[in-house]
């Protein structure tokens, strides 16, 4: 299946591998449409690519507020593919974060997820798709609310893929832990100490691109017969 005058919405997807599923579907000659809610990091994405075609579109709205969600749907019609990279990480375990800290990742993570999939099930083009954001290789003891979040969107995933077929597909992917503007806080050294220490816990011994990450978006926008599915890009972290 080609790409070719599809229209892709990417859902936070300024930098990062947002940011390489843009490129990607440039390349491959689709109609991209771009959400955030910081209009500078649009400006700066715009800039990156270094064009002014018609094939992108850049929008501010903040995807958690119902109210802004429901308005970008109404004025923009439908989509063949809806990608979202709602969600965010969390380290700590169960006992020393606080509930209320917990709490707010999972609405983050899955809630927020959930009511965009409730509006976008509505705006796709039919043979279209969802495809979200899942993740690998975090611990119960580690990841607290960040793991719950990412189990959930993967049940979600399973059910939406039952509830949507035969005229749509649902599928998430679940990459590990990549430098990318997630962790734009941490200082360039502090980047280069993660990576490394990462890497070490990676079958492959290093971490992925978010080239390649985003190529896994990719494939289940253009492979019709795969739904219901978490494609994990991971290194293999979770085999040990």
């Amino acid at each position: 299946m080609t790409l070719e005058n599809q229209k892709i919405l990417v859902i936070g997807g300024t930098s990062g591998f947002g940011e390489q599923i843009v490129k990607l579907g440039l390349a491959n000659k689709a109609n991209v449409t771009v959400i955030g809610r910081h209009q500078a990091r649009l400006d700066q994405l715009a800039a990156r690519l270094k064009t002014n075609s018609s094939q992108l579109h850049c929008a501010n709205v903040d995807a958690s507020q119902v109210t802004q969600l429901r308005a970008f749907f109404e004025r923009s019609g439908k989509f063949d593919h809806i990608v979202s990279m709602l969600g965010g990480a969390m380290g700590g375990g169960f006992l020393e974060n606080s509930v209320a800290a917990i709490r707010e990742t999972v609405e983050a993570k899955f809630f927020q997820n959930l009511q965009l999939a409730q509006f976008a099930a509505k705006h796709l083009n039919r043979e279209g798709s969802l495809i979200f954001t899942s993740g690998s290789g975090g611990s119960p003891a580690t990841a607290s609310g960040a793991i719950v979040g990412n189990h959930a969107i993967n049940l979600m995933v399973e059910g939406l893929a039952v509830e949507m077929a035969p005229a749509y597909r649902v599928n998430a992917v679940s990459p590990t832990w990549t430098p990318t503007g997630l962790w734009r806080s941490l200082s360039e050294s502090e980047l280069k100490q993660q990576t490394s220490a990462f890497a070490k816990q990676v079958p492959l011994k290093r971490v992925s691109t978010p080239v390649e990450v985003a190529e896994a978006y990719l494939f289940l926008m253009t492979n019709q017969f795969v739904t219901g599915q978490v494609i994990n890009v991971d290194g293999g972290v979770d085999l040990k």
